[in-house]
Protein backbone atom coordinates (compact mmCIF):
# COMPACT_ATOMS: atom_id res chain seq x y z
CA UNK A 1 0.00 0.00 0.00
CA UNK A 2 1.61 3.15 -0.65
CA UNK A 3 1.98 5.75 2.01
CA UNK A 4 -0.24 9.30 0.42
CA UNK A 5 -3.12 7.08 0.76
CA UNK A 6 -2.56 6.16 4.42
CA UNK A 7 -3.51 9.09 6.75
CA UNK A 8 -2.46 8.68 10.67
CA UNK A 9 -3.95 10.08 13.28
CA UNK A 10 -3.41 9.66 17.28
CA UNK A 11 -6.47 9.54 20.04
CA UNK A 12 -9.34 8.45 20.87
CA UNK A 13 -11.24 12.24 19.94
CA UNK A 14 -12.74 13.25 16.60
CA UNK A 15 -12.74 9.88 15.43
CA UNK A 16 -16.56 10.00 13.94
CA UNK A 17 -15.21 12.80 11.28
CA UNK A 18 -12.29 11.10 10.49
CA UNK A 19 -13.89 7.98 9.88
CA UNK A 20 -16.39 9.67 7.37
CA UNK A 21 -13.73 11.23 5.48
CA UNK A 22 -11.78 8.57 5.17
CA UNK A 23 -15.06 6.82 3.74
CA UNK A 24 -15.78 9.63 1.64
CA UNK A 25 -12.34 10.11 0.30
CA UNK A 26 -11.74 6.67 -0.04
CA UNK A 27 -8.06 7.22 2.09
CA UNK A 28 -6.87 4.60 4.34
CA UNK A 29 -6.95 5.82 8.02
CA UNK A 30 -4.70 4.80 11.27
CA UNK A 31 -6.09 6.13 14.00
CA UNK A 32 -3.55 4.82 17.20
CA UNK A 33 -2.77 5.69 21.18
CA UNK A 34 -6.65 5.43 21.58
CA UNK A 35 -6.73 6.05 25.54
CA UNK A 36 -3.37 4.41 25.45
CA UNK A 37 -2.17 6.18 28.92
CA UNK A 38 -5.56 5.52 30.44
CA UNK A 39 -6.26 2.66 33.08
CA UNK A 40 -9.16 1.25 30.60
CA UNK A 41 -7.36 1.59 27.46
CA UNK A 42 -8.82 1.14 23.81
CA UNK A 43 -11.83 1.36 22.02
CA UNK A 44 -14.69 1.80 23.99
CA UNK A 45 -18.20 -0.68 23.47
CA UNK A 46 -19.43 2.15 21.20
CA UNK A 47 -16.73 3.44 19.26
CA UNK A 48 -16.61 -0.51 18.21
CA UNK A 49 -20.29 -0.41 17.61
CA UNK A 50 -20.35 2.80 15.21
CA UNK A 51 -17.13 0.82 13.21
CA UNK A 52 -19.16 -2.50 13.31
CA UNK A 53 -22.94 -0.09 11.51
CA UNK A 54 -19.84 1.18 9.23
CA UNK A 55 -19.16 -1.85 7.92
CA UNK A 56 -22.87 -2.91 7.30
CA UNK A 57 -23.67 0.15 5.43
CA UNK A 58 -19.98 -0.12 3.33
CA UNK A 59 -18.99 -3.37 1.06
CA UNK A 60 -15.41 -4.34 0.86
CA UNK A 61 -14.61 -2.34 4.31
CA UNK A 62 -11.63 -3.69 6.09
CA UNK A 63 -11.42 -2.84 9.49
CA UNK A 64 -8.57 -4.12 11.75
CA UNK A 65 -8.64 -3.20 16.08
CA UNK A 66 -5.20 -4.09 17.59
CA UNK A 67 -5.20 -6.63 20.33
CA UNK A 68 -4.94 -4.24 23.17
CA UNK A 69 -7.77 -1.84 21.15
CA UNK A 70 -5.34 1.24 21.26
CA UNK A 71 -4.76 1.44 17.43
CA UNK A 72 -7.51 1.08 14.08
CA UNK A 73 -7.00 0.80 10.56
CA UNK A 74 -9.82 1.84 7.84
CA UNK A 75 -9.49 0.45 4.76
CA UNK A 76 -13.07 2.13 3.36
CA UNK A 77 -15.22 0.03 0.36
CA UNK A 78 -17.46 1.18 -1.37
CA UNK A 79 -20.87 2.19 0.10
CA UNK A 80 -24.12 0.60 -0.40
CA UNK A 81 -27.05 1.36 1.44
CA UNK A 82 -30.15 -0.81 1.30
CA UNK A 83 -31.94 -1.71 4.58
CA UNK A 84 -29.36 -1.75 7.43
CA UNK A 85 -30.39 -2.87 11.12
CA UNK A 86 -28.06 -1.64 13.65
CA UNK A 87 -28.60 -2.17 17.97
CA UNK A 88 -26.35 1.05 19.80
CA UNK A 89 -25.14 0.32 22.87
CA UNK A 90 -26.65 2.03 26.21
CA UNK A 91 -23.16 3.81 26.66
CA UNK A 92 -24.06 6.86 24.23
CA UNK A 93 -27.94 7.83 22.16
CA UNK A 94 -28.81 6.91 18.79
CA UNK A 95 -27.41 10.44 18.10
CA UNK A 96 -24.14 9.43 18.30
CA UNK A 97 -24.37 7.01 15.25
CA UNK A 98 -26.67 8.82 12.82
CA UNK A 99 -24.40 11.94 12.97
CA UNK A 100 -21.82 10.30 10.84
CA UNK A 101 -24.43 8.40 8.45
CA UNK A 102 -26.18 11.34 7.97
CA UNK A 103 -23.24 13.01 5.94
CA UNK A 104 -22.24 9.46 3.99
CA UNK A 105 -25.39 8.21 3.26
CA UNK A 106 -26.50 10.58 0.57
CA UNK A 107 -23.67 8.79 -1.46
CA UNK A 108 -24.29 5.51 -0.86
CA UNK A 109 -25.43 3.10 -3.84
CA UNK A 110 -29.16 2.21 -2.57
CA UNK A 111 -31.27 4.54 -1.30
CA UNK A 112 -30.20 4.04 2.84
CA UNK A 113 -32.96 2.83 5.41
CA UNK A 114 -31.51 2.32 8.44
CA UNK A 115 -33.51 1.40 11.77
CA UNK A 116 -31.28 1.88 15.14
CA UNK A 117 -32.53 0.86 18.16
CA UNK A 118 -31.15 2.26 21.71
CA UNK A 119 -31.39 5.38 23.45
CA UNK A 120 -32.93 8.20 21.51
CA UNK A 121 -32.44 11.49 23.66
CA UNK A 122 -29.38 12.47 26.00
CA UNK A 123 -27.38 15.05 26.98
CA UNK A 124 -24.51 14.06 25.15
CA UNK A 125 -25.53 14.05 21.68
CA UNK A 126 -27.84 15.61 19.22
CA UNK A 127 -31.40 13.77 20.09
CA UNK A 128 -33.21 12.46 17.28
CA UNK A 129 -36.12 15.30 17.29
CA UNK A 130 -33.23 17.87 16.62
CA UNK A 131 -31.74 15.48 13.69
CA UNK A 132 -35.19 15.16 12.07
CA UNK A 133 -36.55 19.14 12.86
CA UNK A 134 -32.73 20.34 12.16
CA UNK A 135 -30.34 18.26 10.92
CA UNK A 136 -32.50 17.09 7.97
CA UNK A 137 -33.51 20.77 6.81
CA UNK A 138 -29.52 21.52 6.17
CA UNK A 139 -29.05 18.98 3.94
CA UNK A 140 -32.09 19.62 1.89
CA UNK A 141 -29.91 23.55 1.66
CA UNK A 142 -27.80 21.33 -0.55
CA UNK A 143 -30.56 19.45 -2.76
CA UNK A 144 -31.02 16.18 -0.72
CA UNK A 145 -34.49 16.41 0.39
CA UNK A 146 -37.19 13.74 -1.77
CA UNK A 147 -37.53 10.57 -0.02
CA UNK A 148 -35.33 12.44 3.14
CA UNK A 149 -36.77 11.16 6.29
CA UNK A 150 -36.63 10.05 10.29
CA UNK A 151 -39.58 8.11 11.63
CA UNK A 152 -39.41 8.17 15.85
CA UNK A 153 -41.06 4.77 16.24
CA UNK A 154 -40.61 4.33 19.83
CA UNK A 155 -38.72 6.86 22.02
CA UNK A 156 -35.97 5.09 24.43
CA UNK A 157 -34.69 7.64 27.55
CA UNK A 158 -31.50 5.98 29.11
CA UNK A 159 -30.24 4.38 31.18
CA UNK A 160 -32.30 1.51 29.21
CA UNK A 161 -33.14 2.94 26.22
CA UNK A 162 -35.82 0.43 24.49
CA UNK A 163 -36.31 3.34 21.56
CA UNK A 164 -36.32 2.90 17.77
CA UNK A 165 -36.02 5.15 14.83
CA UNK A 166 -35.90 4.80 10.92
CA UNK A 167 -34.11 6.69 8.37
CA UNK A 168 -34.63 6.66 5.11
CA UNK A 169 -31.77 8.76 3.01
CA UNK A 170 -32.05 9.21 -0.82
CA UNK A 171 -28.96 9.66 -3.34
CA UNK A 172 -27.49 12.11 -4.84
CA UNK A 173 -25.38 12.75 -8.04
CA UNK A 174 -23.40 15.63 -6.52
CA UNK A 175 -24.24 18.61 -4.29
CA UNK A 176 -25.16 21.74 -4.90
CA UNK A 177 -22.88 24.55 -4.11
CA UNK A 178 -24.31 27.07 -0.94
CA UNK A 179 -24.37 30.46 -0.92
CA UNK A 180 -26.05 31.48 2.78
CA UNK A 181 -24.63 35.04 3.67
CA UNK A 182 -28.35 36.02 5.60
CA UNK A 183 -29.11 35.01 8.66
CA UNK A 184 -32.50 37.35 8.52
CA UNK A 185 -34.01 37.74 11.59
CA UNK A 186 -36.04 35.08 14.08
CA UNK A 187 -39.26 35.11 13.41
CA UNK A 188 -40.91 31.77 14.81
CA UNK A 189 -39.63 29.37 17.71
CA UNK A 190 -41.07 25.95 17.67
CA UNK A 191 -39.80 22.78 20.10
CA UNK A 192 -41.20 19.45 21.41
CA UNK A 193 -41.46 18.41 24.59
CA UNK A 194 -41.54 14.32 25.39
CA UNK A 195 -42.32 12.88 28.72
CA UNK A 196 -42.14 8.87 28.66
CA UNK A 197 -43.16 7.07 31.85
CA UNK A 198 -43.67 9.90 33.80
CA UNK A 199 -46.82 12.09 34.86
CA UNK A 200 -48.23 13.44 31.47
CA UNK A 201 -47.81 17.06 32.98
CA UNK A 202 -44.66 17.06 33.12
CA UNK A 203 -44.47 18.25 29.02
CA UNK A 204 -47.15 20.87 29.60
CA UNK A 205 -44.93 22.38 33.18
CA UNK A 206 -41.92 22.30 30.73
CA UNK A 207 -43.83 24.51 27.90
CA UNK A 208 -45.32 26.74 30.04
CA UNK A 209 -41.65 27.47 32.08
CA UNK A 210 -40.14 27.90 28.15
CA UNK A 211 -42.77 29.91 27.32
CA UNK A 212 -42.44 32.16 30.37
CA UNK A 213 -39.35 33.17 28.88
CA UNK A 214 -39.48 33.37 25.10
CA UNK A 215 -42.75 35.52 25.33
CA UNK A 216 -41.10 38.66 25.96
CA UNK A 217 -39.29 38.65 22.38
CA UNK A 218 -41.56 36.61 20.14
CA UNK A 219 -45.34 36.00 19.53
CA UNK A 220 -44.68 33.30 17.61
CA UNK A 221 -44.15 30.49 19.63
CA UNK A 222 -45.72 26.99 18.97
CA UNK A 223 -44.42 24.16 21.61
CA UNK A 224 -45.70 20.46 20.96
CA UNK A 225 -46.78 18.02 23.53
CA UNK A 226 -45.16 14.81 22.34
CA UNK A 227 -46.68 11.80 23.97
CA UNK A 228 -46.07 8.48 23.79
CA UNK A 229 -48.19 5.86 25.80
CA UNK A 230 -47.72 2.13 26.49
CA UNK A 231 -45.00 0.15 24.08
CA UNK A 232 -43.90 2.93 22.61
CA UNK A 233 -42.51 4.95 25.38
CA UNK A 234 -39.13 2.58 25.95
CA UNK A 235 -38.32 1.08 28.77
CA UNK A 236 -37.40 4.10 31.20
CA UNK A 237 -38.24 6.95 33.07
CA UNK A 238 -37.93 10.46 31.24
CA UNK A 239 -38.20 13.65 29.42
CA UNK A 240 -36.84 16.12 27.24
CA UNK A 241 -37.20 19.52 25.76
CA UNK A 242 -36.12 20.01 21.88
CA UNK A 243 -36.18 24.07 20.73
CA UNK A 244 -35.13 25.58 17.53
CA UNK A 245 -35.54 29.21 15.88
CA UNK A 246 -36.43 29.92 12.58
CA UNK A 247 -35.30 32.99 10.87
CA UNK A 248 -37.24 34.62 7.86
CA UNK A 249 -34.23 33.15 5.89
CA UNK A 250 -34.70 29.86 7.06
CA UNK A 251 -31.57 29.95 9.12
CA UNK A 252 -32.27 27.12 11.73
CA UNK A 253 -30.32 27.68 15.55
CA UNK A 254 -31.38 24.47 18.18
CA UNK A 255 -30.91 23.49 21.85
CA UNK A 256 -32.23 21.07 24.35
CA UNK A 257 -31.91 19.59 27.29
CA UNK A 258 -32.92 16.17 29.06
CA UNK A 259 -33.94 15.35 32.14
CA UNK A 260 -31.15 14.05 34.98
CA UNK A 261 -32.17 13.13 38.81
CA UNK A 262 -33.21 15.49 40.92
CA UNK A 263 -34.32 18.27 38.44
CA UNK A 264 -37.50 19.55 38.05
CA UNK A 265 -39.56 19.63 34.13
CA UNK A 266 -38.99 23.22 34.96
CA UNK A 267 -35.06 23.24 35.32
CA UNK A 268 -34.79 21.60 31.98
CA UNK A 269 -36.99 23.90 30.08
CA UNK A 270 -35.10 27.07 31.41
CA UNK A 271 -31.69 25.44 30.82
CA UNK A 272 -32.95 24.66 26.97
CA UNK A 273 -34.39 27.54 26.77
CA UNK A 274 -31.37 29.82 27.53
CA UNK A 275 -29.27 27.85 25.37
CA UNK A 276 -31.41 28.78 22.47
CA UNK A 277 -30.88 32.49 23.38
CA UNK A 278 -26.98 31.28 23.17
CA UNK A 279 -27.17 29.76 20.12
CA UNK A 280 -29.14 32.59 18.69
CA UNK A 281 -26.52 35.23 19.95
CA UNK A 282 -23.52 33.03 18.89
CA UNK A 283 -25.25 34.28 15.16
CA UNK A 284 -24.37 33.37 12.01
CA UNK A 285 -26.62 31.11 9.19
CA UNK A 286 -25.85 28.03 10.72
CA UNK A 287 -25.83 27.36 14.44
CA UNK A 288 -22.43 25.28 16.51
CA UNK A 289 -23.94 21.86 16.24
CA UNK A 290 -24.41 21.97 12.19
CA UNK A 291 -21.24 23.51 11.56
CA UNK A 292 -19.08 20.52 10.76
CA UNK A 293 -21.87 18.97 8.39
CA UNK A 294 -22.61 22.23 6.45
CA UNK A 295 -18.66 22.29 5.97
CA UNK A 296 -18.21 19.15 4.70
CA UNK A 297 -21.46 19.52 2.34
CA UNK A 298 -19.45 22.61 0.91
CA UNK A 299 -16.29 21.03 0.24
CA UNK A 300 -18.11 18.32 -1.52
CA UNK A 301 -19.89 21.12 -3.71
CA UNK A 302 -19.52 21.21 -7.39
CA UNK A 303 -16.40 23.36 -8.46
CA UNK A 304 -17.60 26.72 -7.58
CA UNK A 305 -17.38 28.91 -4.59
CA UNK A 306 -19.67 28.11 -2.02
CA UNK A 307 -19.80 30.90 0.79
CA UNK A 308 -21.68 30.37 4.08
CA UNK A 309 -21.89 33.06 6.95
CA UNK A 310 -21.32 31.47 10.67
CA UNK A 311 -20.12 32.57 14.36
CA UNK A 312 -16.98 31.41 15.56
CA UNK A 313 -15.98 27.47 15.05
CA UNK A 314 -16.04 25.23 18.20
CA UNK A 315 -13.29 23.14 18.98
CA UNK A 316 -14.31 20.25 17.06
CA UNK A 317 -15.45 22.31 13.63
CA UNK A 318 -11.61 23.99 13.53
CA UNK A 319 -10.63 20.29 13.75
CA UNK A 320 -12.66 19.53 11.38
CA UNK A 321 -11.16 22.20 9.09
CA UNK A 322 -8.06 20.46 9.61
CA UNK A 323 -8.76 16.73 8.67
CA UNK A 324 -10.69 18.35 5.90
CA UNK A 325 -6.81 19.51 4.65
CA UNK A 326 -5.68 16.48 5.18
CA UNK A 327 -8.12 14.18 3.04
CA UNK A 328 -9.49 17.05 0.63
CA UNK A 329 -6.69 19.45 0.25
CA UNK A 330 -9.51 21.81 0.19
CA UNK A 331 -8.68 25.74 3.02
CA UNK A 332 -11.24 27.48 3.74
CA UNK A 333 -11.12 31.09 3.22
CA UNK A 334 -12.54 32.93 6.72
CA UNK A 335 -13.04 36.51 6.91
CA UNK A 336 -15.22 38.57 9.32
CA UNK A 337 -17.94 39.28 8.08
CA UNK A 338 -17.82 43.42 9.55
CA UNK A 339 -16.35 44.72 12.85
CA UNK A 340 -19.46 45.11 15.13
CA UNK A 341 -19.98 41.70 15.54
CA UNK A 342 -17.99 37.77 15.65
CA UNK A 343 -19.74 36.46 12.85
CA UNK A 344 -17.44 35.09 10.09
CA UNK A 345 -17.92 34.16 6.29
CA UNK A 346 -16.40 31.16 5.54
CA UNK A 347 -15.40 30.48 1.60
CA UNK A 348 -13.74 27.38 -0.17
CA UNK A 349 -13.97 25.94 -4.16
CA UNK A 350 -16.12 22.96 -4.47
CA UNK A 351 -14.31 20.03 -5.03
CA UNK A 352 -16.82 18.32 -7.48
CA UNK A 353 -17.26 15.48 -5.70
CA UNK A 354 -19.34 12.96 -7.88
CA UNK A 355 -20.66 10.04 -6.51
CA UNK A 356 -19.53 7.20 -8.10
CA UNK A 357 -20.94 4.46 -5.82
CA UNK A 358 -24.63 5.30 -7.98
CA UNK A 359 -23.35 4.68 -11.24
CA UNK A 360 -22.23 1.40 -10.14
CA UNK A 361 -25.69 0.28 -9.68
Amino acid sequence: MESRSLVNFSGHQYLRQRLVLSILTGKHVRIDKIRSEDKDPGLRDYEVSLLRLLEKVTNGSVIEISVTGTAVLLKPGVVSGGPVTHDCPLSRSIGYFLEPLVMIAPFSKKPLQLTLRGITTDDNDLSVDLIRTVTLPHLQLFGISDGLELRIKRRGAPPEGGGEVQFLCPIVKEVKTLNFVDPGKIKRIRGIAHSVRVNPQFSNRMIDASRSVLNRFIPDIYLYSDVYKGDESGKSPGYALSLLAESTTSAIHCSEAASSPGETPEDIALLATRALLSEIRHGGCVDRKHQSLVLLMMVLGSEDIGQCRMGEPSVRTVQFLRDIKVFFGTVFNITPVDSSNTELLYSCLGTGYVNVNRSLA
